[in-house]
């Protein structure tokens, strides 16, 4: 047999929990043709040497926001240095269609803030070729891509198409309203889209508009959702993704109340859609594991229940590093929200002001929605600009004992250097999930837990979640040993693949689509492993920071290497999977 790739001699670890073997891969077709002992005297265009390697299949990152970098990138980078071969577009109800086009700036700009990706980058880099969301999936269709492709349909523009901006934010849509929305993810779904996606967040969204106002669907009503998940069952297909805050901490009743409201209506969700549902996001705290535990429980009894509802945990060792010009999740306060909109001008007069500021410190407390580690006190300065040499002795130092130092509240502490500093000063958060691995092995190692989250694609100038698989393998299989090699896999790749829907895809199997990473696990790295590195790779000039990584022999998508030893190879293999075509391209294949 002639075989377009070999991969000889690597270790499998095929992606399902069984035991990894040692085994040749023999690929034809962009397929999986042989698994088992190539004989030498086989032919190949091009053989692999994989000796000392291991052979996985491709990791799937179900939750990113590459929607318009893929426009520009067809890698979705950092995900596709990190062996990623499938994203899914559209989370948390955001994305560029339906749009029509008197609305397309505004669209644009509604990504600005919430998603932190920036507006002169997307004008540039993502032409508007569609209105509709079967056109905007013909138009992922046609981009080169070199990582496969799914899409939702997201929540927050299907709601302005139909309702208006104004509208979508302000009250519950009619039934003629509901209607339509049916009808247009019916349209969605005949086109190949995946199921839909929302984020919940409330009035005091974490994750706000460019006008500081929540998004249309975090204070979404019940029934409008519901009306949508009937679509889902009624097709017997498709899947929902949900973003909403992790609670349940008894010490604050009401938040905790509010919490398991919020699940009460999950769990109505699924018994509704009855299809899966991938929710967002649960994550270990240092000093209060009672969080995640709770919410694993809560998963568990659900599934007992024989509600499908899967979570997405967060397990990279990530932190933000960030500037008050562009930061913006502190706005689940609406004092903090209000002092950081506006230009850098208007912000450094509003971040001054002493009765704003007053305000800022009243409501300090809602600011651990984003996370303790993130809070002011928690922060460190790790940059300030060359020419504020009055400011240098804060550098390496703690909010917190700059604030005691000082006799000052941890936000003037703050505040008062980020504006002497016309801004720039840069400041460190904490870990934003715990680093103990006693507490992220076990989440990370649930049976209803999905390796994740990337956040790939947003948060452009502070986040490098995208390195979450090579820290996943490198941190909690390799150096901590909390979980094998063969539950990582199923973790990063068939749990998430399953999970989506891609019936043919997450598990290294004859006939499958040949999706694989191949690395060598002694030499995996994150690079750089405890700092970023800007790059000025967007359009427009604009720059993100980035971890890119170290050990990966090869990548390979649909039979085609995209990355060899980190260097890309220009290959664009990716496909746009279509839900509706994915079912019959494994029945096709089973036939074969």
């Amino acid at each position: 047999m002639e075989y377009d790739l070999i991969i000889r001699g690597g270790t499998v670890v095929d992606g399902t929990r069984l035991p990894r073997y040692r085994a040749d891969v023999g690929i034809r077709g962009g397929r999986i043709v042989k698994l088992g002992r190539i004989p030498q005297t086989a032919t190949a265009t091009r053989v692999l040497d994989a000796e000392g390697c291991i052979v996985a299949p491709g990791f799937v990152d179900l939750h990113t926001h590459y929607d318009a970098q893929i426009h520009w990138d067809p890698y979705c980078t950092i995900s596709g240095w990190h062996g990623v071969t499938s994203v899914v577009l559209g989370n948390c109800g955001f994305g560029f269609a339906p749009v029509k086009p008197a609305e397309r700036d505004r669209a644009l700009l509604m990504m600005t803030r919430t998603e932190q990706i920036p507006y002169e980058s997307m004008k540039e880099g993502m032409p508007f070729t569609w209105e509709t969301l079967p056109e905007w999936l013909d138009a992922l269709q046609r981009l080169p891509k070199g990582v496969n492709v799914v899409s939702y349909v997201p929540v927050s523009p299907l709601m302005v198409y139909v309702m208006g901006l104004e509208a979508a934010k302000s009250r519950p849509a009619t039934p003629a309203e509901r209607k339509e929305m049916q009808r247009l993810l019916n349209e969605a779904m005949d086109a190949g889209a995946c199921g839909f996606s929302l984020q919940r967040l409330g009035e005091h969204s974490l994750q706000a508009d460019v006008d500081g106002t929540p998004m249309p669907t975090d204070t979404m009503a019940d029934e409008d959702v519901l009306c949508l998940a009937e679509v889902l069952r009624d097709r017997d297909e498709g899947f929902i993704q949900i973003t909403q805050a992790q609670g349940g901490d008894p010490m604050y009743t009401e938040e905790g109340e509010r919490k398991n409201r919020d699940r009460a209506f999950v769990e109505r969700l699924a018994r509704t859609a009855q299809r899966p549902i991938l929710y967002n996001v649960i994550a270990a705290v240092d000093g209060k594991p009672w969080l995640h535990e709770k919410s694993l429980e809560w998963i568990h009894r659900c599934n007992e229940q024989g509600l499908r509802i899967y979570a997405q945990g967060f397990n990279v060792r990530a932190w933000f590093n960030f500037s008050m010009a562009d930061w913006n999740l502190y706005d689940c306060s609406p004092a903090w929200n209000e002092a950081t909109q506006g230009s850098l001008e208007e912000k450094l007069v509003k971040l001054a002001d002493p009765v704003r500021r007053e305000a800022m410190k009243k409501q300090h407390r809602m600011l651990r929605a984003v996370g303790d580690t993130v809070m002011p006190e928690a922060l460190t300065v790790v940059s300030v600009p060359e020419d504020t040499p009055e400011l240098q002795k804060y550098l390496g130092r703690l909010i917190a004992d700059i604030a005691e130092d000082e006799d000052k509240h941890v936000t003037d502490a703050m505040l008062d250097i980020a504006v002497a500093g016309k801004l720039r000063v840069l400041f460190r958060s904490g870990l934003a999930t715990s680093g103990d691995a006693e507490m992220v092995g076990p989440l990370m190692s649930d049976p209803y837990v999905m390796a994740g989250v990337s956040d790939g694609g947003a948060h452009t100038k502070f986040f490098a979640g995208g390195s979450y698989t090579t820290d996943y393998l490198t941190w909690l299989v390799r150096d901590e040993k909390k979980i094998s090699l063969e539950e990582a896999h199923y973790h990063l790749s068939y749990l998430p693949a399953q999970a989506a829907g891609f019936a043919d895809r997450g598990f290294l199997r004859e006939g499958a689509p040949a999706d694989v990473v191949v690395y060598d696990m002694g030499a995996l790295k994150r690079t750089p492993e405890w700092e970023f590195e800007v790059l000025h790779d967007l359009p427009a000039n604009e720059w993100r920071v980035v971890q890119k990584a170290e050990g990966y022999r090869w990548t390979i998508v649909n039979g085609e290497v995209t990355f060899e030893n980190g260097d890309c190879t220009g290959a664009t293999p990716g496909k746009l999977l279509r839900n509706n075509q994915i079912a019959q391209n494994t029945f096709a294949t089973a036939a074969e």
